[in-house]
């Protein structure tokens, strides 16, 4: 199956542009709220305003810039309400994920996401972040991958997948959360190895949530901040 969303062998200059823009607004390079504009941008990056506003497109069908009437193209803003609903979906698409990972991953596919857990111990072993690349090294788009169903990882990788990570890479990847998280990571992989689907979605959904709890807590924590400077 073709997933080209992660192969930067960039073709075009909107390609590039593309790419990078997404990148620099998943990892807070960009601030969330932040006005996006064709001019500023077009400097920055060295290309066209088209090839600029063809990025801001492509950014807003993965749902990581919004529009609003008279005030363009945003980065969209990081909040309590977005995350209940962002994760209330992803909990039941990736527990369907995980379950049905149990039944069509391979034994060489779960060989591999073996492999890169003990990769990410190396990282998680000094309790202070976790932060996982995009794409093949990501534990959960291994999953999604592994699911088999083409819908499914569309839906998933297409729609979702780099608003999550916004969220996951900007609050909820450090602390306390990092060691456990690696070990609900751990559990859930025992459960695909066993091909047990029904432990492996309650796994995961139980994963997502406890992830959720996390970031929600950030972010209050975050807006309370604010409100009191």
């Amino acid at each position: 199956m073709a997933l080209d969303i992660f192969t930067e062998q960039a073709v075009t200059s909107s390609d590039k542009t593309f790419y990078r823009m997404r990148k620099e607004i998943v990892d807070g390079e960009i601030p969330s709220g932040t006005k996006l504009s064709e001019t500023e941008l077009s400097t920055k990056y060295t290309v066209s305003r088209a090839v600029v506003r063809e990025a801001i497109n492509r950014l807003e069908a993965c749902h990581l810039v919004e529009r609003k009437a008279n005030v363009g193209a945003r980065v969209v803003t990081l909040s309590e309400a977005g995350l209940e609903e962002l994760y209330q979906v992803r909990e039941s698409l990736e527990g369907m994920a995980a379950r049905l990972a149990a039944i069509h991953m391979t034994d060489e596919d779960i060989q591999g996401l073996n492999a890169l857990l003990g990769d990410h111990f190396d990282e998680v072993k000094g309790g202070e972040s976790y932060y996982q690349e995009a794409g093949d090294v990501d534990f959960h788009y291994r999953i999604i991958l592994g699911s088999k169903n083409n819908h499914l990882i569309n839906m998933l990788i297409n729609g979702m997948y780099h608003l999550i990570r916004m969220y996951r890479v900007q609050l909820g990847m450090a602390g306390p959360r990092v060691t456990t998280a690696f070990d609900e990571h751990k559990h859930i992989v025992r459960a695909i190895s066993n091909r047990d689907p029904e432990l492996a979605e309650m796994l995961m959904r139980r994963h997502i949530q406890y992830s959720k709890n996390n970031i929600a807590n950030k972010l209050s924590s975050d807006n309370s901040k604010e409100r009191s400077s």
